[in-house]
């Protein structure tokens, strides 16, 4: 028979979680910015006065510990890194395509001093640590790690702000220019080779986001296969005989070929497997 602490215990326990369960509702309807949980709990997609972030069906990469908060678009074939928060929350960021917001970065808005959106163009590079401010950078422009752009800023076409540059509010930058120093200034033309390197970096980093989305959205199966095939790779010998690569046909079964045909492979036939590694 159950004992009497026993008893005790249980009756204990489901008070606890119906006071806790009380408690999140009540917590939740207090919040002023509902937010909604996807795929891991550090990735956040808020909304803020019933506005919640757009986002493109085909945007590149949103990390798991990235933020989106309000009213934000993310364009297609871009990304937003790790920790990377921006932050639409009174005023309107939008974010063009095959644009990348590096690791930590913030993208705000400004609304109690001065009434200013956030506008980013197309094949931008934001590097990690950057701050944008309620600025626009036009299209295929590059924001230096560390550096900051404040409010009313313009970062013209084809133009880079340096590493840890401070972009004084209200600063126009005009296409094709490098600036730096703080409070920044203008150091330089662009030359032919930055032009390229900003439009690789943009292209580069949409294609790296790819990888991340993908690895990302693995489960806890997936993961084990992928370290068992990794550790398989590494201790075994290039001259042993060499595991099997699953078949991509769709009547594939257990990695063994298609049903009727199941025992016509390698294994049991070695005859076969020796003229095919030959």
């Amino acid at each position: 028979m159950t004992s009497v602490g026993a008893k005790v215990v249980v009756a204990v326990s489901s008070a606890a979680r119906n006071l806790g369960k009380q408690l999140d509702r009540m917590g939740a309807s207090m919040e002023v910015a509902k937010y909604t949980e996807r795929l891991v709990p550090s990735t956040r997609i808020v909304s803020v006065d019933s506005v919640a972030p757009t986002i493109s069906p085909s945007a590149a990469f949103l990390a798991p510990s990235a933020n989106l908060i309000g009213n934000v678009t993310l364009g297609a074939k871009s990304s937003v890194w790790y920790g990377a928060t921006v932050r639409g929350d009174g005023n309107q960021v939008t974010i063009g395509e095959q644009t990348n917001i590096g690791d930590r970065a913030v993208i705000h808005i400004a609304k109690i001093q001065g009434d200013l959106p956030t506008q980013i163009g197309n094949g931008v590079t934001v590097r990690p640590g950057a701050i944008v401010h309620a600025a626009v950078l036009k299209d295929n422009c590059l924001i230096g790690e560390g550096a900051q752009v404040l409010d009313g800023s313009q970062v013209g076409s084809h133009s880079i702000v340096d590493p840890g540059a401070i972009v004084k509010p209200h600063t126009v930058i005009p296409d094709g220019q490098v600036w730096g120093g703080a409070p920044a200034k203008m150091l330089r033309n662009v030359t032919k080779e930055d032009i390229e390197n900003i439009l690789h970096s943009a292209e580069d980093m949409a294609e790296l986001a790819v990888l991340h989305a993908q690895e990302c959205n693995k489960d806890y199966h997936q993961l084990a296969i992928d370290e068992d095939l990794y550790e398989d790779r590494m201790e075994r010998a290039e001259d042993y005989w060499q595991r099997d690569q699953p078949s991509s046909t769709d009547d594939d079964v257990l990695g063994q070929g298609s049903p009727g045909r199941i025992f016509n492979n390698t294994l049991a036939n070695p005859e076969e497997g020796l003229k095919i590694k030959k």
